[in-house]
Order: C-alpha cells, then structure tokens, then sequence
C-alpha cells in the first residue's frame, strides 16, 4: 500500500498560511496601536483632571477672598410704653 500523502503542500494551502499569518501579524500591531492610543487618552485626561482642579481651586479661593463681611446686626431698641 502506497501512502497517498504528499509532503509537499499546495499552492493554495501556502497561500492560506501566509495570509493567516498576514493577518495575525497586522491584528498585533493594531491591537498595539489601540493600547498606544488608550494610554494616551489617559494621560491627556489625567491632564485635564489637573487643570480642572487647579482652576477649581483657584475660583474658591477667589470667591471666599472676595466674599464681602457678614454685615452686624443692629441692637434692637426697646420700647417703654
């Protein structure tokens, strides 16, 4: 009995490797790219979160300076009828 196998393979399982492994290596590099852009994100927001307190705390300090003095409150006359 002769093995019907051949060791060789054929053109079109060559050409189903490479594309399989086309795309594995270009799902690599966008899943790279995304996580790339994810850090990014959150620097920037990490940023913003910053700038917001800061400005925050500036207009707090701005409204407590400028907040006028709690006027006095007058005695009260007391009627002798």
């Amino acid at each position: 009995m002769s093995d019907t196998k051949t060791t060789t393979p054929s053109p079109t399982s060559i050409e189903r490797a490479r594309r399989k492994a086309l795309e594995q290596q270009e799902g690599a590099q966008r899943m790279a790219e995304i996580e790339r852009e994810a850090v990014a994100a959150r620097k920037n927001m990490a940023r913003l979160r910053e700038l917001r307190l800061a400005h925050e705390a500036e207009q707090a300090a701005a409204a407590v300076a400028a907040a006028p003095a709690a006027p006095k409150k007058r005695a009260r006359k007391t009627s002798t009828t």
